[in-house]
Protein backbone atom coordinates (compact mmCIF):
# COMPACT_ATOMS: atom_id res chain seq x y z
CA UNK A 1 0.00 0.00 0.00
CA UNK A 2 2.99 2.28 0.55
CA UNK A 3 3.99 1.79 -3.10
CA UNK A 4 0.38 2.50 -4.15
CA UNK A 5 0.53 5.82 -2.31
CA UNK A 6 4.01 6.75 -3.64
CA UNK A 7 3.67 5.43 -7.23
CA UNK A 8 -0.06 5.13 -8.04
CA UNK A 9 0.35 4.98 -11.85
CA UNK A 10 3.06 2.33 -11.69
CA UNK A 11 1.12 0.14 -9.25
CA UNK A 12 -2.05 0.44 -11.31
CA UNK A 13 -0.24 -0.84 -14.39
CA UNK A 14 2.06 -3.34 -12.68
CA UNK A 15 -0.21 -4.85 -10.02
CA UNK A 16 -3.67 -3.44 -10.33
CA UNK A 17 -5.26 -6.74 -9.40
CA UNK A 18 -3.18 -7.00 -6.26
CA UNK A 19 -4.09 -3.49 -5.15
CA UNK A 20 -7.74 -4.16 -5.82
CA UNK A 21 -7.65 -7.38 -3.84
CA UNK A 22 -6.02 -5.69 -0.85
CA UNK A 23 -8.56 -2.86 -0.97
CA UNK A 24 -11.37 -5.43 -1.08
CA UNK A 25 -9.97 -7.14 2.00
CA UNK A 26 -9.67 -3.84 3.86
CA UNK A 27 -13.31 -3.12 3.19
CA UNK A 28 -14.60 -6.57 4.21
CA UNK A 29 -15.02 -8.46 7.52
CA UNK A 30 -11.90 -10.43 6.61
CA UNK A 31 -9.80 -7.56 7.93
CA UNK A 32 -10.93 -8.45 11.46
CA UNK A 33 -9.68 -12.00 10.96
CA UNK A 34 -6.28 -10.65 9.95
CA UNK A 35 -6.17 -8.29 12.94
CA UNK A 36 -7.14 -11.12 15.30
CA UNK A 37 -4.46 -13.33 13.76
CA UNK A 38 -1.88 -10.69 14.65
CA UNK A 39 -3.31 -9.60 18.00
CA UNK A 40 -3.81 -13.03 19.61
CA UNK A 41 -0.16 -14.17 19.18
CA UNK A 42 1.00 -10.78 20.44
CA UNK A 43 -1.11 -11.08 23.61
CA UNK A 44 0.04 -14.66 24.16
CA UNK A 45 3.65 -13.55 23.74
CA UNK A 46 3.15 -10.77 26.30
CA UNK A 47 1.52 -13.19 28.79
CA UNK A 48 4.53 -15.55 28.83
CA UNK A 49 7.23 -12.91 28.40
CA UNK A 50 8.99 -13.94 31.64
CA UNK A 51 9.54 -17.47 30.35
CA UNK A 52 10.56 -16.24 26.92
CA UNK A 53 13.10 -13.67 28.12
CA UNK A 54 15.86 -16.20 29.03
CA UNK A 55 15.73 -17.56 25.47
CA UNK A 56 15.47 -14.25 23.68
CA UNK A 57 17.97 -15.31 20.99
CA UNK A 58 15.86 -18.27 19.93
CA UNK A 59 12.71 -16.15 19.85
CA UNK A 60 14.51 -13.45 17.87
CA UNK A 61 15.47 -16.06 15.26
CA UNK A 62 11.86 -17.28 15.15
CA UNK A 63 10.43 -13.79 14.60
CA UNK A 64 13.04 -13.07 11.93
CA UNK A 65 12.18 -16.38 10.28
CA UNK A 66 8.47 -15.53 10.25
CA UNK A 67 9.26 -12.11 8.78
CA UNK A 68 11.28 -13.76 6.00
CA UNK A 69 8.45 -16.25 5.44
CA UNK A 70 5.96 -13.40 5.03
CA UNK A 71 8.37 -11.63 2.69
CA UNK A 72 8.72 -14.73 0.51
CA UNK A 73 4.95 -15.16 0.34
CA UNK A 74 4.58 -11.50 -0.57
CA UNK A 75 7.17 -11.92 -3.32
CA UNK A 76 5.26 -14.91 -4.67
CA UNK A 77 2.04 -12.89 -4.82
CA UNK A 78 3.84 -10.04 -6.59
CA UNK A 79 5.46 -12.47 -9.02
CA UNK A 80 2.07 -13.95 -9.87
CA UNK A 81 0.73 -10.54 -10.91
CA UNK A 82 3.88 -9.50 -12.75
CA UNK A 83 3.91 -12.88 -14.47
CA UNK A 84 0.31 -12.35 -15.55
CA UNK A 85 1.09 -9.10 -17.34
CA UNK A 86 4.42 -10.45 -18.61
CA UNK A 87 2.96 -13.51 -20.32
CA UNK A 88 -0.10 -11.59 -21.56
CA UNK A 89 2.14 -9.03 -23.24
CA UNK A 90 4.14 -11.88 -24.78
CA UNK A 91 0.99 -13.60 -26.07
CA UNK A 92 -0.39 -10.32 -27.49
CA UNK A 93 3.01 -9.32 -28.97
CA UNK A 94 2.96 -6.07 -26.99
CA UNK A 95 6.71 -5.38 -27.02
CA UNK A 96 6.85 -2.19 -24.83
CA UNK A 97 4.70 -3.77 -22.12
CA UNK A 98 6.72 -7.00 -22.35
CA UNK A 99 10.04 -5.25 -21.75
CA UNK A 100 8.63 -3.06 -18.96
CA UNK A 101 7.44 -6.07 -17.04
CA UNK A 102 10.60 -7.96 -17.88
CA UNK A 103 12.62 -5.42 -15.92
CA UNK A 104 10.05 -5.47 -13.12
CA UNK A 105 10.37 -9.26 -13.08
CA UNK A 106 14.16 -8.93 -12.85
CA UNK A 107 13.90 -6.37 -10.03
CA UNK A 108 11.64 -8.71 -8.06
CA UNK A 109 14.13 -11.55 -8.50
CA UNK A 110 16.99 -9.35 -7.33
CA UNK A 111 15.04 -8.34 -4.22
CA UNK A 112 13.98 -11.94 -3.55
CA UNK A 113 17.50 -13.39 -3.75
CA UNK A 114 18.86 -12.23 -0.34
CA UNK A 115 15.55 -13.06 1.32
CA UNK A 116 15.56 -16.58 -0.12
CA UNK A 117 19.23 -17.05 0.79
CA UNK A 118 18.83 -15.93 4.41
CA UNK A 119 15.62 -17.91 4.95
CA UNK A 120 17.20 -21.42 5.11
CA UNK A 121 20.18 -20.02 7.04
CA UNK A 122 17.97 -18.54 9.76
CA UNK A 123 15.84 -21.70 9.80
CA UNK A 124 18.91 -23.91 10.29
CA UNK A 125 20.34 -21.65 12.99
CA UNK A 126 17.04 -21.74 14.87
CA UNK A 127 17.00 -25.54 14.52
CA UNK A 128 20.55 -25.67 15.86
CA UNK A 129 19.65 -23.69 18.97
CA UNK A 130 16.48 -25.75 19.49
CA UNK A 131 18.46 -28.97 19.24
CA UNK A 132 21.00 -27.62 21.73
CA UNK A 133 18.23 -26.82 24.24
CA UNK A 134 16.44 -30.16 23.81
CA UNK A 135 19.65 -32.19 23.99
CA UNK A 136 20.71 -30.47 27.20
CA UNK A 137 17.26 -31.10 28.69
CA UNK A 138 17.30 -34.80 27.81
CA UNK A 139 20.90 -35.20 28.95
CA UNK A 140 20.05 -33.65 32.30
CA UNK A 141 17.17 -36.10 32.76
CA UNK A 142 19.31 -38.96 31.42
CA UNK A 143 21.91 -38.55 34.16
CA UNK A 144 19.51 -37.46 36.92
CA UNK A 145 19.07 -40.11 39.61
CA UNK A 146 21.01 -42.60 37.43
CA UNK A 147 18.29 -42.80 34.83
CA UNK A 148 20.93 -43.92 32.28
CA UNK A 149 21.35 -47.06 34.41
CA UNK A 150 17.73 -47.70 35.34
CA UNK A 151 16.33 -47.50 31.80
CA UNK A 152 18.38 -50.57 30.92
CA UNK A 153 15.60 -52.50 32.62
CA UNK A 154 12.87 -50.81 30.52
CA UNK A 155 11.93 -53.22 27.75
CA UNK A 156 10.40 -50.59 25.46
CA UNK A 157 13.49 -48.33 25.44
CA UNK A 158 16.14 -49.42 22.97
CA UNK A 159 19.23 -47.51 21.88
CA UNK A 160 18.95 -44.37 24.05
CA UNK A 161 22.11 -43.08 22.36
CA UNK A 162 20.29 -42.91 19.03
CA UNK A 163 17.27 -41.21 20.59
CA UNK A 164 19.45 -38.45 22.05
CA UNK A 165 21.78 -37.96 19.10
CA UNK A 166 19.70 -38.70 16.01
CA UNK A 167 16.02 -38.58 17.01
CA UNK A 168 16.32 -35.15 18.67
CA UNK A 169 18.14 -33.78 15.62
CA UNK A 170 15.49 -35.23 13.31
CA UNK A 171 12.70 -33.90 15.54
CA UNK A 172 13.99 -30.32 15.69
CA UNK A 173 14.84 -30.13 11.98
CA UNK A 174 11.66 -31.79 10.76
CA UNK A 175 9.23 -30.17 13.18
CA UNK A 176 10.63 -26.73 12.31
CA UNK A 177 10.33 -27.66 8.64
CA UNK A 178 6.68 -28.62 9.05
CA UNK A 179 5.92 -25.62 11.26
CA UNK A 180 7.14 -23.25 8.58
CA UNK A 181 5.46 -25.35 5.90
CA UNK A 182 2.10 -25.07 7.67
CA UNK A 183 2.50 -21.35 8.36
CA UNK A 184 3.55 -20.78 4.77
CA UNK A 185 0.56 -22.83 3.62
CA UNK A 186 -1.83 -20.68 5.67
CA UNK A 187 -0.30 -17.50 4.27
CA UNK A 188 -0.45 -18.85 0.71
CA UNK A 189 -4.08 -19.87 1.09
CA UNK A 190 -5.01 -16.40 2.36
CA UNK A 191 -2.94 -14.72 -0.35
CA UNK A 192 -3.81 -16.76 -3.42
CA UNK A 193 -7.34 -17.99 -2.77
CA UNK A 194 -8.78 -14.51 -3.33
CA UNK A 195 -6.69 -14.21 -6.50
CA UNK A 196 -8.03 -17.54 -7.74
CA UNK A 197 -11.56 -16.63 -6.64
CA UNK A 198 -11.39 -13.38 -8.61
CA UNK A 199 -10.51 -15.38 -11.75
CA UNK A 200 -12.92 -18.33 -11.38
CA UNK A 201 -15.20 -19.25 -8.48
CA UNK A 202 -15.55 -22.80 -9.75
CA UNK A 203 -11.79 -23.31 -10.00
CA UNK A 204 -11.28 -22.11 -6.41
CA UNK A 205 -13.98 -24.41 -5.00
CA UNK A 206 -12.84 -27.35 -7.14
CA UNK A 207 -9.30 -26.95 -5.82
CA UNK A 208 -10.43 -27.15 -2.18
CA UNK A 209 -12.48 -30.29 -2.82
CA UNK A 210 -9.70 -31.90 -4.85
CA UNK A 211 -7.08 -31.26 -2.17
CA UNK A 212 -9.30 -32.50 0.68
CA UNK A 213 -10.12 -35.69 -1.27
CA UNK A 214 -6.41 -36.42 -1.78
CA UNK A 215 -5.61 -35.72 1.87
CA UNK A 216 -8.22 -38.18 3.15
CA UNK A 217 -7.18 -40.96 0.75
CA UNK A 218 -3.46 -40.51 1.45
CA UNK A 219 -4.00 -40.45 5.22
CA UNK A 220 -5.85 -43.75 5.07
CA UNK A 221 -3.26 -45.37 2.79
CA UNK A 222 -0.27 -43.96 4.69
CA UNK A 223 -1.13 -45.08 8.23
CA UNK A 224 0.93 -48.26 7.77
CA UNK A 225 4.01 -46.17 6.96
CA UNK A 226 4.23 -44.82 10.53
CA UNK A 227 4.63 -48.31 12.01
CA UNK A 228 7.09 -49.36 9.30
CA UNK A 229 9.22 -46.22 9.80
CA UNK A 230 9.23 -46.77 13.58
CA UNK A 231 10.42 -50.35 13.10
CA UNK A 232 13.02 -49.23 10.58
CA UNK A 233 14.58 -46.80 13.05
CA UNK A 234 14.79 -49.61 15.61
CA UNK A 235 16.24 -52.17 13.19
CA UNK A 236 18.90 -49.75 11.95
CA UNK A 237 19.86 -48.87 15.53
CA UNK A 238 20.12 -52.56 16.48
CA UNK A 239 22.40 -53.22 13.52
CA UNK A 240 24.61 -50.26 14.38
CA UNK A 241 24.79 -51.35 18.03
CA UNK A 242 25.90 -54.82 16.90
CA UNK A 243 28.78 -53.28 14.94
CA UNK A 244 29.80 -51.16 17.94
CA UNK A 245 29.62 -54.25 20.17
CA UNK A 246 32.06 -56.09 17.89
CA UNK A 247 34.44 -53.13 17.96
CA UNK A 248 34.34 -52.88 21.75
CA UNK A 249 34.95 -56.61 22.20
CA UNK A 250 37.29 -57.23 19.29
CA UNK A 251 40.01 -58.93 21.34
CA UNK A 252 37.67 -61.35 23.08
CA UNK A 253 36.06 -62.29 19.77
CA UNK A 254 39.49 -62.83 18.23
CA UNK A 255 40.58 -65.13 21.09
CA UNK A 256 37.38 -67.18 20.72
CA UNK A 257 37.71 -67.14 16.92
CA UNK A 258 34.07 -66.10 16.88
CA UNK A 259 34.16 -64.27 13.56
CA UNK A 260 31.60 -66.57 11.96
CA UNK A 261 29.16 -66.27 14.86
CA UNK A 262 29.51 -62.49 15.12
CA UNK A 263 29.18 -62.11 11.36
CA UNK A 264 26.09 -64.29 11.50
CA UNK A 265 24.36 -62.26 14.22
CA UNK A 266 25.21 -59.02 12.41
CA UNK A 267 23.84 -60.51 9.21
CA UNK A 268 20.61 -61.43 10.99
CA UNK A 269 20.21 -57.88 12.30
CA UNK A 270 20.94 -56.46 8.86
CA UNK A 271 18.45 -58.83 7.22
CA UNK A 272 15.78 -57.64 9.69
CA UNK A 273 16.49 -54.05 8.66
CA UNK A 274 16.39 -54.99 4.96
CA UNK A 275 13.16 -56.98 5.35
CA UNK A 276 11.40 -54.09 7.09
CA UNK A 277 12.77 -51.64 4.53
CA UNK A 278 11.44 -53.78 1.69
CA UNK A 279 7.96 -53.57 3.24
CA UNK A 280 8.45 -49.82 3.68
CA UNK A 281 9.42 -49.13 0.05
CA UNK A 282 6.61 -51.45 -1.08
CA UNK A 283 4.02 -49.35 0.74
CA UNK A 284 5.62 -46.18 -0.58
CA UNK A 285 5.34 -47.63 -4.10
CA UNK A 286 1.67 -48.47 -3.59
CA UNK A 287 1.01 -44.97 -2.31
CA UNK A 288 2.87 -43.49 -5.29
CA UNK A 289 0.29 -45.04 -7.65
CA UNK A 290 -2.16 -42.54 -6.17
CA UNK A 291 0.17 -39.64 -5.39
CA UNK A 292 1.88 -39.33 -8.79
CA UNK A 293 -1.22 -39.00 -11.03
CA UNK A 294 -2.94 -36.97 -8.34
CA UNK A 295 -0.09 -34.45 -8.43
CA UNK A 296 0.43 -34.48 -12.20
CA UNK A 297 -3.24 -33.66 -12.76
CA UNK A 298 -2.75 -30.30 -11.03
CA UNK A 299 -0.48 -29.15 -13.88
CA UNK A 300 -3.29 -29.24 -16.45
CA UNK A 301 -6.48 -28.79 -14.41
CA UNK A 302 -6.38 -24.94 -14.31
CA UNK A 303 -5.90 -24.75 -18.09
CA UNK A 304 -8.64 -27.30 -18.76
CA UNK A 305 -11.14 -25.49 -16.52
CA UNK A 306 -10.29 -21.99 -17.79
CA UNK A 307 -9.86 -22.89 -21.47
CA UNK A 308 -13.56 -22.28 -22.34
CA UNK A 309 -13.35 -18.85 -20.70
CA UNK A 310 -10.23 -18.03 -22.71
CA UNK A 311 -11.86 -19.10 -25.97
CA UNK A 312 -14.84 -16.87 -25.17
CA UNK A 313 -12.52 -13.92 -24.31
CA UNK A 314 -13.67 -13.84 -20.69
CA UNK A 315 -10.05 -14.11 -19.44
CA UNK A 316 -6.62 -13.34 -20.86
CA UNK A 317 -3.80 -15.80 -21.37
CA UNK A 318 -1.93 -14.24 -18.46
CA UNK A 319 -4.92 -15.00 -16.22
CA UNK A 320 -4.47 -18.70 -16.99
CA UNK A 321 -0.79 -18.61 -16.07
CA UNK A 322 -1.56 -16.67 -12.88
CA UNK A 323 -4.38 -19.08 -12.06
CA UNK A 324 -2.02 -22.02 -12.61
CA UNK A 325 0.53 -20.46 -10.26
CA UNK A 326 -2.11 -19.67 -7.62
CA UNK A 327 -3.64 -23.13 -8.07
CA UNK A 328 -0.27 -24.80 -7.45
CA UNK A 329 0.44 -22.64 -4.38
CA UNK A 330 -2.95 -23.37 -2.80
CA UNK A 331 -2.80 -27.04 -3.79
CA UNK A 332 0.59 -27.41 -2.08
CA UNK A 333 -0.90 -25.79 1.00
CA UNK A 334 -3.97 -28.03 1.14
CA UNK A 335 -2.20 -31.22 0.09
CA UNK A 336 0.61 -31.23 2.65
CA UNK A 337 -0.33 -34.71 3.84
CA UNK A 338 -0.31 -36.02 0.27
CA UNK A 339 3.00 -34.51 -0.79
CA UNK A 340 4.82 -35.07 2.53
CA UNK A 341 3.38 -38.42 3.63
CA UNK A 342 6.73 -40.25 3.56
CA UNK A 343 8.47 -37.59 5.62
CA UNK A 344 5.46 -37.20 7.90
CA UNK A 345 5.38 -40.93 8.67
CA UNK A 346 9.11 -40.99 9.45
CA UNK A 347 8.66 -37.87 11.59
CA UNK A 348 5.74 -39.45 13.48
CA UNK A 349 7.84 -42.54 14.18
CA UNK A 350 10.68 -40.40 15.54
CA UNK A 351 8.28 -38.39 17.70
CA UNK A 352 6.90 -41.67 19.08
CA UNK A 353 10.38 -42.83 20.04
CA UNK A 354 11.18 -39.51 21.72
CA UNK A 355 7.85 -39.48 23.54
CA UNK A 356 8.34 -42.94 25.05
CA UNK A 357 11.91 -42.04 25.98
CA UNK A 358 10.78 -38.82 27.70
CA UNK A 359 8.04 -40.69 29.57
CA UNK A 360 10.51 -43.27 30.91
CA UNK A 361 12.95 -40.54 31.98
CA UNK A 362 10.17 -38.70 33.81
CA UNK A 363 9.18 -41.91 35.59
CA UNK A 364 12.64 -42.00 37.17
CA UNK A 365 11.64 -38.95 39.24
CA UNK A 366 8.43 -40.57 40.43
CA UNK A 367 8.32 -42.22 43.87
CA UNK A 368 8.20 -46.01 43.98
CA UNK A 369 4.55 -47.18 43.98
CA UNK A 370 3.20 -48.16 47.37
CA UNK A 371 2.42 -51.70 46.21
CA UNK A 372 6.07 -52.35 45.23
CA UNK A 373 8.32 -53.47 48.09
CA UNK A 374 11.49 -51.37 48.28
CA UNK A 375 14.54 -51.41 50.52
CA UNK A 376 14.78 -48.35 52.75
CA UNK A 377 18.13 -46.54 52.50
CA UNK A 378 19.28 -44.01 55.09
CA UNK A 379 22.53 -42.06 55.43
CA UNK A 380 24.68 -42.33 58.54
CA UNK A 381 28.34 -42.54 59.47
CA UNK A 382 28.24 -46.34 59.61
CA UNK A 383 27.58 -49.22 57.20
CA UNK A 384 24.90 -51.73 58.16
CA UNK A 385 22.23 -53.95 56.62
CA UNK A 386 19.17 -54.63 58.75
CA UNK A 387 16.93 -57.56 57.76
CA UNK A 388 17.55 -57.00 54.07
CA UNK A 389 15.83 -59.26 51.54
CA UNK A 390 17.06 -58.44 48.03
CA UNK A 391 15.40 -59.29 44.70
CA UNK A 392 16.33 -58.61 41.09
CA UNK A 393 15.08 -55.24 39.71
CA UNK A 394 11.88 -56.67 38.20
CA UNK A 395 11.27 -59.02 41.11
CA UNK A 396 11.67 -62.25 39.11
CA UNK A 397 14.06 -63.79 41.64
CA UNK A 398 14.85 -63.41 45.33
CA UNK A 399 18.61 -63.46 45.98
CA UNK A 400 18.87 -63.37 49.78
CA UNK A 401 16.59 -63.27 52.80
CA UNK A 402 16.73 -61.35 56.08
CA UNK A 403 20.42 -60.35 55.88
CA UNK A 404 21.76 -58.35 58.84
CA UNK A 405 25.38 -57.22 59.21
CA UNK A 406 27.17 -54.16 60.59
CA UNK A 407 30.72 -52.90 60.07
CA UNK A 408 32.55 -50.65 62.47
CA UNK A 409 34.93 -48.00 61.09
CA UNK A 410 38.15 -49.46 59.63
CA UNK A 411 36.75 -53.00 59.67
CA UNK A 412 36.62 -55.03 56.48
CA UNK A 413 34.31 -57.66 55.01
CA UNK A 414 34.76 -60.11 52.15
CA UNK A 415 31.66 -61.53 50.42
CA UNK A 416 32.06 -65.04 48.99
CA UNK A 417 29.80 -67.61 47.40
CA UNK A 418 29.20 -69.49 44.20
CA UNK A 419 28.49 -67.58 41.01
CA UNK A 420 24.96 -66.19 40.74
CA UNK A 421 24.11 -66.02 44.43
CA UNK A 422 24.05 -62.20 44.47
CA UNK A 423 27.47 -61.06 45.70
CA UNK A 424 27.79 -58.16 43.25
CA UNK A 425 24.06 -57.51 43.55
CA UNK A 426 24.55 -56.76 47.23
CA UNK A 427 27.03 -54.01 46.32
CA UNK A 428 24.51 -52.66 43.83
CA UNK A 429 21.94 -52.48 46.64
CA UNK A 430 24.39 -50.61 48.89
CA UNK A 431 25.06 -48.17 46.04
CA UNK A 432 21.32 -47.64 45.57
CA UNK A 433 21.25 -49.13 42.06
CA UNK A 434 18.98 -51.99 43.10
CA UNK A 435 16.30 -51.48 45.76
CA UNK A 436 13.71 -54.16 45.07
CA UNK A 437 13.04 -56.01 48.34
CA UNK A 438 12.58 -55.25 52.01
CA UNK A 439 14.67 -54.18 54.98
CA UNK A 440 16.95 -51.25 55.63
CA UNK A 441 20.44 -50.25 54.43
CA UNK A 442 22.40 -47.72 56.46
CA UNK A 443 25.41 -46.22 54.70
CA UNK A 444 27.40 -42.99 54.46
CA UNK A 445 26.76 -40.46 51.74
CA UNK A 446 27.87 -41.82 48.35
CA UNK A 447 30.46 -39.04 48.10
CA UNK A 448 32.33 -40.79 50.95
CA UNK A 449 32.29 -44.15 49.14
CA UNK A 450 34.06 -45.46 46.06
CA UNK A 451 33.04 -48.56 44.10
CA UNK A 452 35.59 -50.48 42.02
CA UNK A 453 34.09 -53.01 39.57
CA UNK A 454 35.96 -56.03 38.22
CA UNK A 455 36.48 -54.31 34.87
CA UNK A 456 37.44 -50.72 35.72
CA UNK A 457 35.84 -47.89 33.84
CA UNK A 458 38.33 -46.18 31.54
CA UNK A 459 37.12 -42.65 30.81
CA UNK A 460 37.58 -40.82 27.52
CA UNK A 461 40.38 -38.46 28.46
CA UNK A 462 43.97 -38.08 29.63
CA UNK A 463 45.96 -40.12 32.11
CA UNK A 464 45.31 -37.38 34.66
CA UNK A 465 41.57 -37.78 34.03
CA UNK A 466 41.86 -41.54 34.61
CA UNK A 467 43.49 -41.00 37.98
CA UNK A 468 41.19 -38.25 39.25
CA UNK A 469 37.83 -39.52 37.93
CA UNK A 470 35.16 -38.60 38.90
CA UNK A 471 36.70 -35.55 40.65
CA UNK A 472 38.36 -34.13 37.54
CA UNK A 473 38.50 -30.59 38.97
CA UNK A 474 40.46 -31.70 42.03
CA UNK A 475 43.68 -29.74 42.47
CA UNK A 476 46.34 -32.48 42.44
CA UNK A 477 50.03 -32.10 41.66
CA UNK A 478 51.97 -34.43 39.38
CA UNK A 479 54.02 -35.49 42.39
CA UNK A 480 50.87 -36.75 44.10
CA UNK A 481 49.83 -38.56 40.94
CA UNK A 482 53.26 -40.14 40.66
CA UNK A 483 53.17 -41.28 44.29
CA UNK A 484 49.83 -43.01 43.75
CA UNK A 485 51.10 -44.75 40.63
CA UNK A 486 54.20 -45.88 42.51
CA UNK A 487 52.04 -47.39 45.27
CA UNK A 488 50.22 -49.54 42.70
CA UNK A 489 53.42 -50.53 40.88
CA UNK A 490 52.79 -48.34 37.80
CA UNK A 491 55.52 -45.76 38.31
CA UNK A 492 56.73 -46.03 34.70
CA UNK A 493 53.28 -45.52 33.14
CA UNK A 494 53.50 -41.72 32.48
CA UNK A 495 56.84 -42.10 30.73
CA UNK A 496 55.61 -45.11 28.77
CA UNK A 497 52.47 -43.40 27.39
CA UNK A 498 53.87 -39.89 26.93
CA UNK A 499 52.85 -37.99 30.07
CA UNK A 500 49.77 -37.15 32.11
CA UNK A 501 48.08 -35.04 29.45
CA UNK A 502 48.07 -37.55 26.61
CA UNK A 503 44.70 -38.93 25.46
CA UNK A 504 44.61 -42.60 24.44
CA UNK A 505 42.14 -45.47 24.15
CA UNK A 506 43.08 -46.67 27.62
CA UNK A 507 41.02 -49.86 27.50
CA UNK A 508 43.13 -50.94 24.51
CA UNK A 509 46.49 -49.60 25.72
CA UNK A 510 46.43 -51.14 29.22
CA UNK A 511 45.99 -54.77 30.18
CA UNK A 512 43.15 -55.69 32.54
CA UNK A 513 45.66 -56.04 35.39
CA UNK A 514 47.07 -52.58 34.68
CA UNK A 515 43.55 -51.17 34.51
CA UNK A 516 42.76 -52.66 37.93
CA UNK A 517 45.93 -51.16 39.41
CA UNK A 518 45.12 -47.80 37.81
CA UNK A 519 41.68 -47.98 39.42
CA UNK A 520 43.33 -48.59 42.79
CA UNK A 521 45.50 -45.52 42.22
CA UNK A 522 42.25 -43.62 41.62
CA UNK A 523 41.04 -44.92 44.99
CA UNK A 524 44.25 -43.86 46.75
CA UNK A 525 43.93 -40.33 45.37
CA UNK A 526 40.23 -40.08 46.24
CA UNK A 527 40.80 -41.31 49.82
CA UNK A 528 37.20 -42.42 50.47
CA UNK A 529 36.10 -43.49 53.94
CA UNK A 530 34.51 -46.61 52.46
CA UNK A 531 35.60 -48.70 49.46
CA UNK A 532 33.50 -51.37 47.71
CA UNK A 533 35.69 -53.75 45.69
CA UNK A 534 33.92 -56.11 43.28
CA UNK A 535 36.69 -58.61 42.36
CA UNK A 536 38.86 -55.53 41.87
CA UNK A 537 42.10 -57.59 42.01
CA UNK A 538 40.98 -60.65 40.04
CA UNK A 539 43.50 -59.99 37.23
CA UNK A 540 46.46 -59.30 39.56
CA UNK A 541 49.18 -61.60 40.78
CA UNK A 542 49.23 -62.37 44.50
CA UNK A 543 52.15 -60.00 45.14
CA UNK A 544 50.38 -56.96 43.68
CA UNK A 545 47.15 -57.97 45.39
CA UNK A 546 48.88 -58.06 48.79
CA UNK A 547 50.53 -54.71 48.14
CA UNK A 548 47.26 -52.99 47.29
CA UNK A 549 45.31 -54.38 50.26
CA UNK A 550 48.07 -53.49 52.70
CA UNK A 551 48.06 -49.93 51.36
CA UNK A 552 44.29 -49.84 51.78
CA UNK A 553 44.54 -50.96 55.41
CA UNK A 554 47.23 -48.38 56.15
CA UNK A 555 44.89 -45.65 54.88
CA UNK A 556 42.31 -46.62 57.54
CA UNK A 557 39.62 -47.22 54.90
CA UNK A 558 36.63 -49.40 55.69
CA UNK A 559 36.28 -51.78 52.76
CA UNK A 560 34.04 -54.54 51.46
CA UNK A 561 35.33 -56.99 48.86
CA UNK A 562 33.70 -59.54 46.58
CA UNK A 563 35.93 -62.33 45.37
CA UNK A 564 36.58 -65.97 44.57
CA UNK A 565 40.20 -66.12 45.78
CA UNK A 566 40.96 -67.66 49.15
CA UNK A 567 43.96 -65.31 49.32
CA UNK A 568 41.56 -62.43 50.01
CA UNK A 569 40.54 -63.84 53.39
CA UNK A 570 43.67 -62.72 55.24
CA UNK A 571 43.04 -59.04 54.39
CA UNK A 572 39.52 -58.96 55.91
CA UNK A 573 38.03 -59.18 59.39
CA UNK A 574 34.78 -60.95 58.45
CA UNK A 575 33.53 -63.35 55.79
CA UNK A 576 29.95 -63.19 54.50
CA UNK A 577 29.07 -66.37 52.64
CA UNK A 578 25.96 -66.28 50.46
CA UNK A 579 24.26 -69.51 49.42
CA UNK A 580 22.09 -70.41 46.46
CA UNK A 581 19.13 -71.19 48.76
CA UNK A 582 19.02 -67.45 49.82
CA UNK A 583 20.61 -68.23 53.19
CA UNK A 584 23.78 -66.57 54.47
CA UNK A 585 26.44 -66.92 57.14
CA UNK A 586 28.65 -64.22 58.73
CA UNK A 587 31.88 -65.51 60.27
CA UNK A 588 35.06 -63.89 61.67
CA UNK A 589 37.91 -64.66 59.30
CA UNK A 590 39.89 -66.61 61.94
CA UNK A 591 36.94 -68.99 62.42
CA UNK A 592 35.97 -69.40 58.77
CA UNK A 593 36.48 -72.83 57.23
CA UNK A 594 37.28 -72.59 53.55
CA UNK A 595 34.68 -74.24 51.31
CA UNK A 596 36.38 -75.72 48.26
CA UNK A 597 33.27 -75.25 46.08
CA UNK A 598 33.10 -71.56 46.92
CA UNK A 599 36.73 -70.88 45.96
CA UNK A 600 36.94 -73.36 43.08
Amino acid sequence: MLLQWLLPDFMREAAGGLVGTIQAINGSPAVFVVIAGLLIPALAFFAVRDKIAPRWQQWSFLWLLLLLLLSISGMNVLISFVGNFFTTALAEKDEPTFWRFFFIYAAVFVAATPISAFYPYVRDMLGLRWRDWMTQKFMKQYFHRRAYYNINFAEDIDNPDQRISEDIKSFTDTSLYFLLLVLGAIIDVLSFFLILWSISHFLALFLVGYALFGTVVTTLLGRKLITLNFNQLRREADFRYGLVHVRDNAESIAFYQGEQQESGQLRRRFVEALRNFSFLVGWQRNLAFFRVPYRYATYILPSVILAPMLFSDQVRYGDITQAGFAFSQIFEAFALVVTEINRLSAFAAGVNRLETFAEVLELQDQPIPADVAAIDTTEDSRLALEHVSLATPKGQRMLMQDLSIALQPQQSLVIVGQSGVGKSSLLRAIAGLWNRGTGKIVRPDLSEMLFLPQRPYMVLGTLRDQLLYPNLDKDTTEAELQTALQQVNLADLPERVGGYEVELEWADVLSLGEQQRLAFARLLLTKPRYAMLDEATSALDLGNEQRLYQTLREMGTTFVSVGHRSSLLKYHDFVLELNSDQSWKLTPTQEYVVDVEVFA
